[in-house]
C-alpha cells in the first residue's frame, strides 16, 4: 500500500469520516418530492389524453398520438417510481417508521401502482398514484417541520398537489 493511501487510513481511523445522507452519490441532502406529483400528474394527463382517442384507432395521426402519449406515460410513471424509491431508500429513516408505521406499506403500494400504470392505461390507478404521491409529500414535509397545504395543479390535468407553506 503506497505512504499516501497508509496515512489516508491512519486519519480515517484516528478521526473517522462522518456519515453522509442524500439522494444522490456526492451527496447534495436535497430532496423534494414535488417531482413525483408532476410525473404522476403527467400520467394522468396522458391516460387522460389516450382515453380521448378514437375507439376505433383512427387515422394514422391518431395512431402516432397514441404511441407517443403511451411512451410518455410510461416515462413519467418510471420518473415516479425513482423519485419514491430515492425518498423510501435514500431520505426516510426508522425514526420517521415509528411516526408513521405505515411508511413502508405507503411506499410499496405506491410504487406497485408505478407499475400497474406503466402496463395499463388505468385511469384510477393513475388518480391513487397520484394520491400517494401526495401522502408523501405531506409525511415528508411533516418530518422537516414544515406545514402544507393541498392546492389545485393548476394544469390542464386537473388535480391537486401537496405544497409547502412558506413564511
Amino acid at each position: 500500500m503506497p505512504l499516501w493511501n497508509r496515512a489516508i487510513a491512519l486519519l480515517d481511523r484516528v478521526s473517522a469520516p462522518k456519515p453522509a445522507d442524500a439522494h444522490c452519490d456526492i451527496p447534495c441532502g436535497i430532496y423534494d418530492p414535488h417531482n413525483a406529483q408532476v410525473a404522476a400528474l403527467t400520467v394522468i394527463r396522458m391516460v387522460q389524453l389516450i382515453e380521448g382517442l378514437p375507439k376505433d384507432g383512427g387515422d394514422q395521426t391518431a395512431q402516432q398520438s397514441f404511441g407517443r402519449y403511451v411512451g410518455v406515460k410510461e416515462e413519467h410513471a418510471k420518473i415516479a417510481e425513482h423519485e419514491l424509491i430515492v425518498f423510501w431508500t435514500d431520505y426516510f429513516k426508522p425514526e420517521h417508521l415509528e411516526k408513521y408505521p405505515d411508511l413502508h406499506d405507503i411506499f410499496w403500494k405506491a410504487t406497485k401502482l408505478t407499475s400497474t400504470v406503466k402496463q395499463q392505461v388505468n385511469m384510477q390507478a393513475s388518480q391513487d398514484l397520484l394520491a400517494s404521491c401526495a401522502r408523501i409529500a405531506e409525511i415528508f414535509w411533516e418530518t422537516k417541520g414544515v406545514p402544507t397545504r393541498r392546492g389545485p395543479s393548476n394544469q390542464a390535468a386537473g388535480g391537486e398537489f401537496v405544497y409547502p407553506v412558506v413564511s
